[in-house]
């Protein structure tokens, strides 16, 4: 079994393969311009990149780390956030400037629907964990669309902080948290009335949440301080479990993408101007190496080959 990161170097429209036994690239391979997220599929055969400026979607062979497709539309306008479905059958892209949502059947590579969101600037996706409902922010309206996967339509927007872009919902389903970037907080909501119920300061421009996969801390990239804060979900605070921030890891200039290894023993973070990635021990939760990579790497994907 082999792990790697697939790290998108924005500003050099490139993808790097990395070998995490190793903490090494072995391969960096061409994308359209300005690749920003990337989401792998269940099975681990295919990943799929939104290229902001280039209006694409480029699509690689996780096999022989080759792009095999590329989608575009009319509609896509600064293509980012992305998501798959549990059972792997669709891809949700949002794209940021049209306000619109695409949905991708992954067999085909086709896209088979698009909607839009009616907010400003909805610009990522984030599935609950039993892939029931779909949280987009938007962080031009301050809230968060959600949408039913079911009937693949919109059901609710709920309100949060100023210029929310990171967002994800803890694995126990019960919680969302949102990163709001122009206030510098993070809300946590309830999923089942969508009231918020915590609020926390964080860092400069949070941008991202990422949870481990047992839950127990969320990441949450600081861009302008350059750390990331680290969230206990379950923080013992005056008599009740609370989410709390216990530590702040500096890492490179400009923090982005997150990612989890499969048993939480290392997270990695991508650092946008220092062109590299971030290593973090999860015992000591300190950071204990650097790997180099292209130029402004962003969002990553995390993927297993047998």
């Amino acid at each position: 079994m082999k792990e790697y990161i697939l790290a998108l170097n924005k500003d050099e429209d490139s993808l790097s393969i990395v070998d995490l036994e190793t903490r090494k690239e072995v391969k960096r391979i061409d994308t359209a311009h300005n690749p920003h997220e990337i989401a792998v599929t269940p099975d681990g055969k295919k990943s799929y990149v939104t290229c902001s400026l280039g209006n694409r979607i480029n699509v690689l062979d996780n096999e022989s780390f080759e792009i095999v497709k590329t989608l575009e539309h009319e509609d896509f306008k600064f293509p980012h956030g992305v998501g798959i479905t549990k059972d792997g059958k669709k891809l949700y892209m949002a794209s940021t400037y049209s306000n619109m949502i695409f949905i991708v059947d992954t067999e085909k590579d086709e896209i088979v629907k698009h909607f839009p969101t009616y907010q400003k600037h909805s610009h990522m996706i984030s599935f609950s964990p039993d892939g029931k409902t779909v949280y987009v922010p938007n962080i031009g309206s301050a809230n968060i669309t959600v949408i039913d996967v079911d009937t693949e339509e919109i059901i609710n927007h709920f309100p949060v902080g100023e210029g929310p872009e990171g967002v994800a919902v803890h694995p126990d389903g019960e919680t969302v948290y949102v990163a709001n970037q122009k206030d510098n907080t993070l809300y946590v909501i309830d999923t089942e009335d969508y009231e918020t119920v915590h609020k926390r300061r964080l860092g400069s421009l949070p941008i991202r949440i990422i949870f481990s996969h047992d839950g127990k801390y969320a990441f949450i990239p600081n861009r302008e301080s350059d750390e990331v804060s680290v969230i206990l979900s379950d923080f013992h605070r005056d008599g009740e479990m609370v989410p709390w921030e216990v530590k702040r890891i500096p890492v490179g200039k400009w923090p982005g993408g997150v990612v989890f290894d499969k048993d939480d023993k290392h997270a990695y973070v991508a650092n946008n101007k220092t062109n590299d990635i971030s290593v973090i021990d999860m015992e000591t939760l300190k950071e204990i190496d650097r790997i180099e990579v292209g130029i402004h790497p962003d969002g990553m994907g995390y993927l297993v080959k047998e």
